[in-house]
């Protein structure tokens, strides 16, 4: 079994990821979708979620050895990227949607000098918006960020496109294509749904629109 398909089938296991294209969700974007990946539900699972930190570890680890710092993306990259970090023994910091409203102002918490290698540290890649204004706040701040890494990843077009332009090399743990492969091969759905499911990754956007 591959890593990415390993992932998914933890994934699928503590029930992270729904799948329901008789029934779809809909995403923030207004667009309607037959799954739906809350990864914060791998946190309840210690088992699971040890699997999930080694594996994010060893591809920073590996991949990205001259990280100086790590970077989670509120909120739900905020435990991941703890986890990683305090494994990897490297510092960490998170970045917030935006700045807060009292206090310090801070956008980014924790310590950072300029000219430090970042490896942001992300649940889920979905069309890649929210990410890299992660990716703009801390380059803003003098950091060199250097990847993204996620659990998850949709593999939308639009999103390798928003991560070429921005000149960001990323990097997920499991996707789509994975994650549909493994719930074939332990049925938890049809052939028949397995079609329906890859042909709604063409066109999120239009999917079942009225």
């Amino acid at each position: 079994m591959t890593n990415e398909k390993a992932i998914a089938e933890k994934l699928l296991q503590v029930q992270a990821v729904k799948l329901n294209p008789e029934k779809p969700f809909t995403w923030a974007s207004g667009w309607k979708s037959p799954i739906y990946c809350d990864n914060r539900k791998v946190l309840s699972f210690p088992f699971v979620r040890d699997f999930i930190k080694s594996e994010l570890c060893s591809v920073i680890f590996e991949q990205y050895p001259d990280a100086d710092v790590l970077a989670g993306v509120a909120t739900a990259g905020i435990p991941w990227g703890a986890m990683a970090a305090d494994q990897l023994k490297l510092p960490y910091m998170y970045v917030r949607p935006k700045p807060k409203e009292h206090g310090l102002g801070n956008q980014i918490e924790g310590h950072y000098e300029a000219g430090q290698k970042v490896v942001v540290i992300e649940d889920l890649i979905s069309t890649g918006k929210s990410s890299l204004q992660v990716v703009e706040v801390l380059r803003q701040a003098g950091l060199e960020v250097i990847a993204m890494v996620s659990i998850f990843n949709y593999g939308f077009a639009i999103a390798e496109e928003a991560f070429a332009n921005a000149n960001v090399p990323f990097k997920s743990l499991s996707n789509y294509q994975a994650l549909i492969g493994m719930a074939v091969e332990k049925q938890l759905v049809s052939a028949e749904t397995e079609e329906l499911l890859l042909e709604w990754r063409k066109s999120p956007s239009t999917w079942m629109a009225d």
